[in-house]
């Protein structure tokens, strides 16, 4: 039996016009913020984002109502997007200072947000004072930082092409100056970023010290662990497992409650066993999942179904784990335009997400609808605050393409907009963090899923919830049938949702939650 259907307006000032609130979780079962730096906020006019304009934007952060957020790397870096870092514990001084930084987590923290920043110790800048010193040759104390080869011994490799989803380079052994008689050393991603040598007792060491001094003297509450998956070549993946796992065991020595989360590509099976070291893990396959699904306008798949196995995968390992999930980070395209530029397509996926199961993370600029296509520079795009010259904030790290004034509405004109994206996303997350369901609760089938509708319950204690996803371009009515109890619509996404005595009307491209 079901509740009727409350009046329409009544119901769109509960939802339409609910406020965002401070209504948190416990960290880290919140929504996350993913940011470029460069890209972000300009405080000093040179047109690059930095750490003072960050914080000056942190009441945005606060409206959206995310409990963390991810910095990428901040660290000194030749490169513009800093994954090849020469000192690991300074900051780089496009972004400003060390007192900047102490500044930032400051005031994130009263503000309830969390701060987790990348670490990157898969590799280093070639221009890493360590490396600098292992290519002055086989003597220097560094040497051993790195991973070498002899020429003869790694012949049947230099030519040999290889190729992964997070990496397009090709040759993974690289001469020092070019001369390719001597030892070749190590590089995964480039010839710019020489593989580290974790079989080195120092290096593991170095390590140590660096997370050391950023969770005790800059105050942050955890790391974003790169590229984990490569800490040993993939025939010794066994022996990263292990290093995570110690690495941990280090950190929660210093900080109890450090947040680890880390970015293993792969099938489940070869995902699963870091769970063992990494208590958290992007959920890359969901994030692909959803983008696929809702292309097709079809369930094809069983989304539901496929959460489920991740899940039973995942908890087989660690059942404590936390899911990171995503609909796309700053390695991939920007969702609304792998959706074709649709809208509201882009809306759904944002539903998916955040009624799933997990700590959903949201890359800047989703919120707004931004747009991107790789090269890599191209979904990086300054993010934008206002129509263009009307924010001394706006960065101009590189003039944007694809989310211009005239093909992405700004944060100005959004804010006015009850609407736009970014209230749309804004709504979701206050739902979220004040529906304990959603954001604690475990996930099961419900008999109403078929191609067009993606349908499930969330239950944590006496809360449940019902979610409806209309997957489609075209209404559909549900037959809900006799359910165990009483529910009430408690939130949905568009206009012409109605639940009546025994079913569910809803419009193309939406989202229904029935609550009991």
């Amino acid at each position: 039996m079901i509740k009727r259907l409350l009046p329409a307006l009544l119901i769109l000032l509960l939802v339409g016009g609910c406020k965002t609130g401070k209504v948190l979780p416990k960290w880290p079962q919140g929504v996350n913020y993913e940011i470029f730096v460069l890209a972000f906020a300009d405080n000093d006019g040179d047109g690059k984002g930095d750490l003072k304009g960050l914080t000056a934007r942190l009441d945005y952060l606060d409206q959206l109502g995310v409990n963390g957020v991810w910095l990428m790397p901040i660290s000194p870096s030749p490169s513009y997007h800093k994954y090849d870092v020469t000192d690991y514990t300074g900051i780089d001084s496009v972004y400003g200072t060390k007192d900047d930084f102490r500044n930032f987590v400051e005031q994130a923290h009263q503000r309830n947000i969390h701060v987790v920043i990348d670490m990157v110790l898969n590799h280093t800048s070639k221009k890493h004072p360590w490396f600098l010193e292992a290519s002055k040759g086989k003597s220097n104390p560094y040497r051993n930082y790195y991973v070498w080869g002899k020429r003869d011994s790694i012949k049947s490799q230099l030519d040999k092409k290889m190729l992964s989803y997070d990496s397009d380079n090709i040759r993974q052994w690289h001469a020092v100056d070019g001369d390719s008689l001597a030892e070749h050393y190590y590089g995964f991603f480039s010839s710019h970023m020489p593989d580290l040598n974790f079989d080195n007792p120092k290096v593991r060491q170095e390590f140590v010290e660096i997370a050391r001094f950023w969770l005790t003297e800059m105050k942050v509450d955890g790391f974003r662990l790169d590229a984990a998956r490569h800490i040993y070549p993939d025939d010794r993946r066994r022996d990263s497992h292990a290093f995570w796992s110690w690495f941990r065991e280090e950190l929660i020595k210093m900080k109890p409650d450090v947040y680890l989360v880390g970015e293993v590509t792969g099938a489940g099976q070869e995902v699963a066993p870091f769970l063992n070291g990494l208590p958290a893990l992007f959920n890359f396959d969901m994030g692909f999942a959803i983008a696929n699904t809702i292309q097709l306008g079809r369930d094809t798949s069983g989304l539901v179904k496929k959460y489920l196995e991740i899940t039973e995968l995942y908890r087989s390992v660690r059942p404590d784990y936390f899911d990171a999930t995503i609909i796309n980070n700053h390695d991939q395209n920007r969702i609304l335009t792998t959706l074709g530029d649709d809208e509201q397509k882009a809306r759904m996926a944002a539903s998916l997400l955040f009624t799933l199961p997990g700590t959903p993370y949201v890359y800047y600029g989703e919120e707004i609808g931004m747009k991107g296509r790789k090269p890599d520079e191209l979904i990086r795009e300054p993010f934008r605050w206002a129509p263009e010259g009307q924010d001394p904030m706006q960065t101009r790290w590189e003039a944007a393409v694809y989310s211009t004034d005239e093909k992405v509405k700004p944060v100005a004109l959004q804010e006015q907009d009850p609407n736009s994206m970014l209230h749309f996303y804004r709504k979701w997350i206050a739902f979220r963090n004040r529906t304990e369901a959603m954001t604690y609760g475990d996930i099961a089938m419900t008999p109403y899923n078929g191609s067009e509708i993606i349908s499930f319950s969330r239950t944590y204690g006496d809360d449940k919830v019902l979610v409806f996803h209309n997957i489609s371009d075209v209404e559909v009515t549900v037959q809900l049938g006799d359910l165990d109890q009483l529910y009430h619509l408690d939130f949905y996404t568009k206009p012409g949702t109605e639940l009546l005595d025994d079913e569910i009307v809803m419009p193309a491209l939406s989202t229904a939650i029935l609550k009991n």
